[in-house]
């Protein structure tokens, strides 16, 4: 057995099924060792992007670190943004990247840069594997800090002449589960004394609590104290659409309806809460709210989160705690003050649901989508004003049906991530909502979908610019510049790569041409035209936005 070999077993070993990549010289030894597995099944993609983002959205949505593969030198730096993206989004992902032969590291040659310094800033742990020796326990390292919490991205090298090595120890490490200890149960009490005393409490669900159980013990939680609840982008489907006192989807970065109801609340809880993903200066602009931090890890230091109490510790058993001794608090109604927001915040969310605009508003689109996808489907968006749409309006009953980037807010990760969605769920529906600029990004994709035979439906918002790029523009300066540019024929695109094309034309029904994209065996690629006008329509009457009494 050489070390490649042995590498192929502790992947097994650690229940790897998919390796998404690109091959190259230097790691030609590991794909001959993949071939000879049962167990691994190697995804060539057309770039280490798309890769990269395979692997990320895999993570997210199965909680197990997932693994892509690139060569040396550029195969290595393409990989840089998904693995960013995973870090920062706390996705669970393996990088694995070949590399120059030991005995030519010092010096200056061919192709080799220093890619384990590259990828420190943007892994939770990286290392060179030197010599086959240290395999078994890098592999079982790398595999435990990705998926420990807050999950993130690891890396590992293989130089190309220790991959030919010979292993003379095939021992294998035994893959326990890990158990965190739950919050110290002072500050326990701590919290639901404060909850006690709040007559408006607030929660906030981050992206830590659709993660490791912490979803349905904060549904209890909910149910037991009727709460108003509000999520991330990366929290959504955390209370889910028929808790009756969802206030939905808090992130973007101006006043919203949701915002009104954290001004009035007298109490905010968050619950796994990132502040990678929305900064609280946006909702505690004086930094005056009380704060209850519930998470896997201690808060932060920012001047605008400063909280009363940090419960820091396994996040479900840590609400699991306060679900038994919830009945320490006085009966009181602790939801109805927040209804008034809610009824505002569903007003907007269904004002175009009749809409026969073209192009199309973006609410309408939310609204058809909605009544395509069941409520197990899985929707994945990319990055662009479409995010900022969806992340609003489009109403989520489980965690993990939508995905949404929004640590690292990588474009380009939607049609790679639609492909993974699919091979782990093949039974729902899969679709992915690209901005046309973020489309082109990693469209040669689409041809990685129709050799796996992923039918997944990805639908273009047509605009002709970098729509989010153009709204800040137009915010600011009144004008934009330097975000227009053309498209192919979407149609011809799709046909091109063997994938099904579609375009929703004036007087054509889009409920009706998604329920069709679905029936296909193959990819599709819709070219749906937007209004984006309606983007200056919402920043106009968010800044004259008043909050009820």
């Amino acid at each position: 057995m050489n070390a490649s070999e042995l590498f192929v077993k502790a992947l097994e070993n650690e229940g790897v099924r998919y390796i998404f990549g690109v091959p190259g010289e230097e790691n030609i030894d590991f794909l001959e060792a993949v071939r000879k597995s049962d167990q691994l099944e190697f995804v060539l993609t057309r770039h280490e992007q798309g890769a990269g983002f395979m692997a990320d959205v895999h993570g997210r949505l199965t909680g197990k670190a997932a693994v892509c593969l690139a060569t040396i030198g550029p195969g290595a730096t393409n990989l840089m943004t998904p693995v960013a993206d995973a870090y920062l989004d706390r996705a669970p992902l393996v990088a694995l990247t070949g590399q120059a032969e030991l005995s030519r590291m010092h010096k200056e040659s061919h192709q080799y840069i220093d890619v384990v310094k590259m990828f420190e800033p943007v892994t939770k742990w990286n290392t060179q594997i030197t010599s086959p020796e240290m395999l078994a326990e890098a592999v079982r390292k790398a595999f435990k800090v990705a998926e420990a919490e807050k999950p993130g991205s690891t890396h590992l090298e293989l130089p190309e002449d220790v991959a030919q090595s010979p292993a003379t120890s095939e021992r294998l490490f035994e893959v326990n589960r890990v158990r965190r200890p739950t919050g110290d149960h002072k500050a326990v009490t701590m919290a639901i004394d404060l909850l006690a005393k709040a007559k408006r409490p607030l929660v906030i669900a981050g992206n830590g609590a659709i993660r490791k159980r912490a979803t349905a013990q904060l549904r209890r939680f909910l149910d037991l104290t009727g709460i108003p609840c509000c999520n991330t982008f990366m929290g959504k489907g955390a209370a889910g659409i028929r808790y009756a006192h969802n206030l939905y989807t808090i992130g973007l970065q101006s006043r919203d309806h949701v915002t009104c109801a954290i001004e009035e609340a007298d109490l905010i809880v968050t619950v796994g809460y990132d502040i990678v993903e929305y900064a609280p200066k946006f909702w505690n602009p004086d930094g005056s709210k009380t704060v209850v931090h519930l998470d896997f890890l201690e808060a932060e230091v920012d001047q605008y989160y400063n909280p009363a109490v940090e419960v820091v510790g396994d996040l479900a058993g840590t609400l699991w705690e306060i679900n038994e001794r919830i009945g320490d608090l006085p009966e009181t109604d602790r939801g109805s003050w927040a209804l008034k927001h809610r009824e505002r915040i569903l007003a907007d969310i269904h004002e175009h649901d009749d809409s026969t605009a073209y192009p199309f508003k973006p609410q309408k689109i939310l609204h058809e989508i909605r009544s395509v996808l069941d409520a197990e489907d899985i929707l994945i968006s990319d990055v662009g004003a479409h995010k900022m749409w969806i992340a609003r309006m489009y109403l989520v009953y489980h965690p993990n049906t939508c995905l949404i980037s929004n640590g690292f807010a990588t474009m380009g990760i939607a049609v790679p991530g639609g492909i993974a969605a699919k091979l782990i769920y093949p039974e729902r529906k899969v679709m992915t909502i690209s901005g046309d600029g973020g489309f082109m990004m990693n469209a040669q994709e689409l041809e990685t979908a129709v050799r796996l035979g992923t039918n997944t439906v990805n639908l273009i918002w047509t605009d002709g610019t970098f729509g989010l790029i153009e709204w800040h523009q137009q915010k600011k300066f009144g004008q934009a510049f330097g975000t227009r540019f053309s498209n192919p024929d979407w149609i011809e695109f799709a046909r091109s790569h063997g994938a099904v094309g579609l375009k929703v034309e004036p007087g054509q029904s889009l409920r009706e041409t998604l329920r069709e994209a679905f029936t296909y065996d193959k990819p599709v690629v819709i070219d749906c035209p937007v209004d984006y006008s309606e983007n200056i329509k919402l920043t106009e009457r968010l800044g004259q936005l008043v909050c009820p009494i």
